[in-house]
């Protein structure tokens, strides 16, 4: 229903209301018909489905499986180990998706509590959940608006909206209806909306809407069906999937090939599942996540807070960011940035009419007021303060105030409001060059505001508009905007040079939209479009999709047309990230691959449908997480490779060994021990692995980009298959020469990979370049695992634990010498690399 089109009286009679109110029979009829005033969301999954949950995924069932085999054959420590493991992936992820729920829960919290209502005739206080469609709402200033309604009576009603529609400044109100149907939010100047402030005047309202079919219902129906994966995820998804097929027909091909050759069914069975707990990377999920953590911590001392982990490796795969002006490219406070005085008049006289003409207080030893006015009177600096009189309130059909103030030769009279207005009531002979004026400050992105003044020797008996506003002189005008971030114009060129398209969505005029984007370089040619909300309703949804990606500037976009925009850009295959501070941007924002909300002037319900929260409200900062990102998901590919090389390494020792006629290598515990431990703890510190050079200067990475890609598949497959035959020809030695074989493929297994993660930490650069002190976690990691194993190897509990045995001085240094071959081979594909 197009409320605003509509007549008061048309109003009531549709929603069965009465100026006198509800009565008290009819409300609550009313309240079944509708329901409560209340925002509703899907129904909540309890904590503990969220946490069995964790378990539904088809490696972590092999892996049970695996366990519950080893449990009935009596290898009860591999038992243990392995539902530790599975155990502690799933509750990091059940942490992760539980804090991921609250942002329904922020935008109920929005509703005003209580509201003063007409019922049967007489004033009375209700809960605000009670609120019907018929109900008249008595409004006061600081009221936070209980649902939306069309006004009755509208005094002086000025509303911040920025929350909803992300309108810069305060919208005055008033009671006519407007003759235009699709009209965006913002231009709705008789509709209040639920969730917004009144901060001036007072007036009535009649119930339109409540709950979930007001404005903000609607967005909240939009957040609760919000939901985006990151690209990190895909991958890993695509690749568990398919390399669990691949373990289970390995496991069951060597199960088979060994019991027909006459292998014990135990033996065999124990066999295919040390293959399967080597093939599966359990570490994996637990060291990502410990990876994007650190990555997090860096992040947030740039002040950038990162709410759910995963975002931090979507930063690297950004190619959009579609941003809010208010507050984001902008700093959220009025400046007057060019005032024009006409001929007659003089500058000093514009600039005491404007320190004069003003609502500012004092509050606690500072101004306070509206942003408008405070700008005002900032610029008009120290001026002669004369006694006000009387003043005429601000009116929104008039759109004008004035004061009166005491000077020696009787009154000085300023009016203050809109220049057609002003022109409209003042005596002048410069009416073209008034209007060439403000068309040129309006071009440039500017509100502007007139003023107009006159001297009377007397005052009429009664202070009325049609008494005082008239036969007055334009004094001029002043220019006002919400100026850009000086840092703002620096990160879009970064943005930029990154491969990375910036653009502007914003609840904001078009003029001023498209002057703050041409300043900053969002438009730059003329290839770059600029499109209204009204303008994109006549848009089919394949149109969108073929301009989406040459529009740079969307103004006075709806909040469906935001989230509509994120997803048609997904759509094309981009990688979107989204940067805002209202309530109206919170569905993009979730929809978003990584939504940023700000810290500062962001509401809850932004920052908890966010993946990352800009502390200090500084569009630069996202620049410096996306260096970040792209640092963490190279250190992410890096830790990749050497967790599935060893991986492979292990799928081949056991999978060669008995078709070569030799024992099986590894235990199930061994193996374990080496993805947990030897894995684990140096794959963690990669993660601090200083950037790459230049890692700015490349395009951000094709989102349908395989995770193997690169090189990194052939390396795992070549540099696996050459450990595995290095600990598969250490174990023939040690059978051949009566060494403890057992515990010596264990050890070259372990020490491989201690070689391997030294030789990785640059895809080029040679380890002897970057220097053994440039990753002093990395150093001391292997170091530790270093001595761990050296542990297990020599301590006499260890080795009843791990069935291992003391090696003799020689065979650990024919361990570590063997092993030490990796690393050899490693910088040797390197030269090869950069030539």
């Amino acid at each position: 229903m197009n409320w605003h089109t509509l007549p008061v009286e048309e109003v009531l009679k549709q929603t069965d209301g009465s100026i006198q109110g509800l009565s008290t029979e009819l409300a609550k009829k009313k309240l079944q018909e509708h329901g409560k005033n209340e925002l509703q969301s899907k129904t909540k999954t309890s904590p503990l489905k969220l946490f069995l949950r964790q378990f539904a995924d088809v490696m972590i069932v092999v892996l049970l499986a695996a366990a519950l085999i080893s449990f009935f054959i009596g290898e009860a420590a591999d038992t243990i180990v392995i539902v530790f493991i599975v155990v502690l992936n799933a509750v990091i992820g059940f942490i992760q998706e539980y804090r991921a729920g609250k942002a329904m829960e922020a935008l109920q919290q929005m509703a005003a509590p209580s509201s003063k209502v007409l019922r049967n005739g007489s004033t009375t206080e209700i809960p605000s959940s009670e609120l019907v469609p018929g109900d008249i709402v008595l409004l006061e200033a600081g009221n936070m608006i209980p649902a939306d309604m069309r006004l009755l009576e509208a005094e002086s009603i000025k509303i911040n909206e920025a929350s909803l529609t992300g309108e810069s400044n305060t919208v005055d109100k008033q009671t006519e209806p407007l003759s235009e149907k699709e009209l965006p939010l913002g231009d709705r100047s008789n509709i209040t909306f639920k969730g917004t402030l009144l901060t001036n005047g007072r007036g009535k309202g009649i119930v339109v809407a409540t709950g979930m079919q007001t404005e903000l219902g609607k967005i909240a129906g939009m957040l609760d069906s919000a939901q985006s994966e990151t690209p990190l995820q895909l991958r890993l998804n695509r690749f568990s999937k398919k390399l669990t097929f691949i373990v289970i027909g390995l496991c069951a091909a060597l199960f088979f090939v060994g019991y027909l050759r006459g292998e014990p069914f135990n033996r065999m069975l124990l066999t295919a599942i040390s293959l399967a707990v080597a093939a599966i990377p359990e570490a994996l999920p637990a060291v990502i996540t410990v990876s994007l953590a650190l990555g997090a911590r860096r992040l947030a001392k740039q002040e950038a807070l990162i709410r759910k982990l995963y975002a931090v490796e979507t930063l690297g795969s950004v190619t959009y960011i579609c941003t809010d002006k208010t507050g984001t490219l902008t700093r959220n406070e009025m400046k007057v940035e060019k005032v024009w005085h006409t001929p007659e008049s003089s500058e000093a006289l514009l600039l005491q009419a404007m320190s004069l003409n003003h609502d500012v207080m004092e509050k606690d030893g500072k101004p306070s007021g509206e942003a408008t006015e405070l700008a005002l009177v900032a610029y008009a600096g120290e001026q002669e303060q004369l006694e006000r009189v009387k003043e005429i309130p601000f009116d929104s059909n008039r759109k004008a105030m004035t004061t009166i103030h005491k000077i020696p030769t009787g009154y000085l009279v300023i009016t203050k409001g809109a220049s057609e207005y002003l022109a409209s009531i003042s005596n002048h002979t410069a009416q073209q060059e008034i209007k060439t004026q403000e068309e040129a400050f309006a071009s440039e992105g500017m509100r502007v505001i007139a003023y107009a003044t006159k001297e009377l020797k007397e005052l009429p008996a009664e202070i009325t508009p049609e008494n005082i506003e008239k036969e007055l002189n334009f004094t001029g005008i002043a220019g006002l905007m919400d100026p850009p971030r000086e840092e703002a114009k620096q990160a879009i060129r970064e943005c930029k040079q990154a491969g990375i398209v910036p653009v502007m969505i914003t609840g904001d005029h078009p003029l001023t939209a498209a002057a703050i984007a041409r300043e900053l370089g969002i438009v730059e040619t003329e290839a770059d479009k600029i499109v209204t909300g009204r303008e994109l309703e006549q848009y089919s949804e394949e149109k969108v999709k073929e301009e989406v990606e040459q529009i740079k500037v969307y103004a006075r976009v709806s909040p469906e047309q935001k989230f509509n925009i994120v997803t048609a850009l997904q759509e094309n295959n981009q990688f979107v990230s989204m940067t805002g501070d209202g309530v109206n941007d919170a569905p993009a924002l979730k929809q978003a691959n990584i939504g940023v909300a700000m810290g500062i002037t962001g509401t809850d319900v932004t920052k908890e449908a966010a993946h990352m929260i800009l502390l200090n409200d500084n569009f630069a900062t996202i620049v410096k997480a996306v260096k970040e990102g792209r640092r963490i998901y190279d250190n992410i590919r890096k830790f990749i490779k050497y967790i599935l090389t060893g991986n492979t390494a292990e799928i081949w020792s056991i999978f060669l060994a008995p078709l070569l006629g030799l024992p099986i290598p590894l235990l199930p515990v061994h193996i374990l021990w080496v993805n947990l431990v030897t894995d684990g703890l140096p794959a963690i510190a990669l993660a601090a692995e200083a950037p790459e050079k230049h890692i700015m200067d490349r395009p951000p990475r094709d989102p349908d980009e395989n995770i193997f890609a690169q090189g990194l598949g052939v390396h795992v497959l070549w540099v696996g298959i050459f450990i595995g035959l290095i600990t598969i020809g250490a174990q023939w030695y040690a059978l051949e020469h009566q060494l403890h074989w057992q515990t010596i493929a264990f050890s070259v297994l372990c020490f491989c990979q201690l070689w391997h993660v030294m030789a990785i930490r640059s895809e080029t650069r040679s380890v002897f370049k970057l220097g053994l002190m440039g990753n002093i976690p990395l150093l001391l990691s292997v170091a530790g695992t270093l001595l761990l194993q050296l542990g297990v190897i020599y301590i006499p509990f260890l080795n009843t634990f791990f069935h291992t045995e003391p090696l003799t001085l020689n065979e650990l240094l024919f361990t570590l010498g063997v092993s030490g071959l990796v690393m050899v081979a490693v910088e040797m594909e390197k030269v090869v690399r950069r030539r």
